[in-house]
């Protein structure tokens, strides 16, 4: 249920309304956009006073919401959301590129790619400092060391970062390093941890389960946004499918598909989709043509010896090149790089 309050709404007014939601043991959620606030009803709908809402003072309708997804459906909001990560603007009319190494390894290694990345046209340095990996002998990462050396980068060349949470237990620390939180595939449905990036007021990135549905993903981010973080950027990374020539399948009708679903923008791993380094610049460039907010892309000054994801591993040089690709196919479909 939400409460479309009118244009001319007084704060006053839209209180009230916050107010006697309160009253019904249920959770307003306020949405203000440019021209007006709209409220979700989070909870037991059923005993929701209608009438009484429909009546009070600056307000327009009270509408049901058809889709389990309250707060991040378009019938929440009807325009497209902005996430804003500093002067950077994800969603608006410039596509932004993510770029970086799988994982952090050196000093040396992450502000070399950092530079070289920021000197390609890349705005966010991506670099997992937690890596969540299939095998338990494989390199997890270097923690929050990891951590301070992307905090490091970004001092040298004023990218912003985003990196991966695993644990509910490092959310904090996380936190202060980062300025994009990343939730994973494999944690898209990790529920606690899931409404405690929800608690943070930082950006999320969640990527979609490699075996999830546009609705469970849209859930997923509901979790997050139902405890208070309106920052949310959704990821599309590629499915699981019964293809083994590519590392996973990139579902590129999720692009399109998601923005009539939900105002929330939306991004493109060709990394991860595709698991081939030859394939990620013309699937990076598909997502751009599609209607993509961004793209997050693998790069590594080394890619050869990179400890991991070798294989979907972008050069410096590779990356500089698609860049101008980039550009190409954006000033196509009327964006800019």
């Amino acid at each position: 249920m939400i409460v479309v309050m009118k244009r001319n709404a007084k704060k006053e007014e839209i209180d009230n309304v916050l107010k006697s939601i309160e009253e019904q043991k249920l959770k307003p959620v306020p949405l203000h956009g440019t021209e007006r606030t709209v409220v979700a009803i989070i909870g037991d709908e059923r005993v929701i006073h209608i009438d009484s809402l429909k009546a009070m003072n600056g307000v327009e309708k009270v509408m049901e919401v058809l889709q389990p997804y309250k707060l991040v459906s378009k019938e929440a909001k009807d325009k497209p959301s902005k996430v804003r990560v500093g002067d950077i603007v994800i969603g608006g009319d410039e596509i932004i590129v993510m770029a970086g190494p799988c994982a952090v390894e050196s000093e040396k290694q992450i502000i070399d790619t950092a530079k070289a990345v920021k000197k390609a046209g890349a705005q966010i340095l991506r670099g997992g400092a937690f890596k969540p990996r299939t095998g338990p002998y494989a390199f997890q990462g270097l923690g929050e060391e990891g951590l301070k050396l992307l905090a490091k980068a970004r001092d040298v060349t004023g990218l912003k970062i985003v990196t991966e949470v695993v644990d509910v237990r490092d959310v904090q620390l996380v936190a202060k390093y980062a300025d994009i939180l990343q939730i994973g595939t494999r944690n898209m449905q990790n529920y606690p941890l899931l409404k405690e990036v929800g608690k943070i007021n930082k950006p999320v990135l969640l990527k979609r389960g490699m075996w999830a549905t546009y609705k469970e993903l849209l859930l997923a981010a509901e979790y997050i946004m139902s405890e208070g973080n309106r920052e949310v950027i959704l990821c599309e990374r590629g499915i699981r499918t019964f293809e083994t020539y590519t590392r996973n399948t990139l579902d590129i009708n999720a692009v399109p598909a998601l923005k009539e679903m939900t105002h929330l923008p939306v991004v493109v791993d060709p990394s991860h989709a595709t698991g081939k380094k030859s394939l990620v610049a013309p699937i990076a460039k598909a997502a751009v043509a599609a209607g993509a907010d961004g793209v997050i892309i693998e790069v590594h000054p080394n890619p050869e010896k990179a400890v991991s994801d070798a294989d979907q591993t972008l050069s410096t040089e590779e990356f500089a090149k698609l860049m101008k690709e980039l550009k190409l196919i954006a000033e196509a479909v009327g964006r800019k790089l």
